[in-house]
């Protein structure tokens, strides 16, 4: 095998609760993680010459901020493989969303160059790589639905029954680095005693900083609020969602967004589709 695609699936935080902040300035979170259909696609093309690159722009993400290109670099530099790969990254999940694109993109591309690059590392030594990169990349290299401890990479996995996911992209994008750092965001959040939760249970905390931040994260959460089910946003935003137990309720709750608010319906997944690739 010497060219491979594959698809980096985004993820929605059914709840976030930040229960602390680390001494090194890190917060501690506890959330129900589900992965969706929503992916990004990535080829990656095997050289024998040990080059890394990435064939083409992709709008919105440098090459010297592109995790893809990161996390075949770790890889590369981790294994003494004697080989190199070109990358095209094909982009559908909006950036700055909250839904976990790059770090996707990332944990594909160790994934699939397990294989591409015959190294046959388990899974343990993939996810030490991935949290190098960023705290929600060991949740992909993982492959299931899970409660997420720590600061993302205490995993617990979880299953979780399919739905429909109304996804809804107000037009902004969210730094993740400015909601955790403001002053008013709730960092005491207790955690829960036990990993069964109810319909419903649990919120975002990160949701009034953002909504408070940005009009139109407040304004599509808030149109989304007259649907049967409670809208919540997803990570650090801007992405707000809702879970419904058939297709048609989704698109019937797309129907209710702000004009210049696009939207999809995406459907829960049971595991990531590349969790065999180590």
């Amino acid at each position: 095998m010497k060219t491979v695609t594959v698809p980096a699936p985004a993820k929605v935080n059914l709840f976030l609760h930040v229960t602390g902040r680390r001494a090194d300035g890190y917060h501690t979170l506890e959330s129900l993680v589900a992965l969706i259909d929503l992916a990004d696609t990535i080829t990656l093309a095997r050289r024998d010459d040990g080059i890394i690159r990435r064939d083409g722009d992709v709008a919105g993400v440098p090459a010297e901020s592109d995790l893809a290109l990161r996390a075949a670099r770790a890889l590369h530099a981790a294994s003494g493989t004697r080989y190199g790969v070109d990358i095209v990254l094909q982009k559908r999940i909006p950036i700055g969303s909250g839904l976990g694109g790059g770090s996707s993109d990332a944990a594909s591309v160790l994934l699939a160059l397990n294989r591409l690059w015959e190294l046959a590392l388990p899974r343990a030594e993939l996810s030490r790589l991935a949290l190098e990169l960023g705290a929600d990349v060991p949740l992909f290299v993982a492959g299931d639905n899970a409660i997420a401890r720590g600061i993302g990479e205490v995993l617990s996995p979880v299953s979780l029954p399919t739905c429909f996911i109304a996804l809804a992209f107000p037009p902004v994008a969210v730094p993740t680095a400015g909601i955790f750092a403001a002053p008013e965001l709730t960092r005491t959040t207790p955690s829960a005693k036990m990993e069964v939760f109810s319909e419903g249970y649990g919120r975002n905390d990160l949701a009034p900083v953002t909504a408070s931040r940005f009009p139109a994260v407040a304004a599509t959460i808030e149109a989304m609020s007259s649907a049967s089910v409670e809208p919540r946003m997803t990570g650090s935003g801007a992405c707000v969602f809702a879970a419904f137990p058939t297709e048609r309720e989704a698109r019937g709750a797309l129907t209710l967004l702000p004009q210049q608010t696009g939207g999809c319906v995406a459907r829960t997944l049971s595991r990531h589709p590349l969790a065999m690739f180590a």
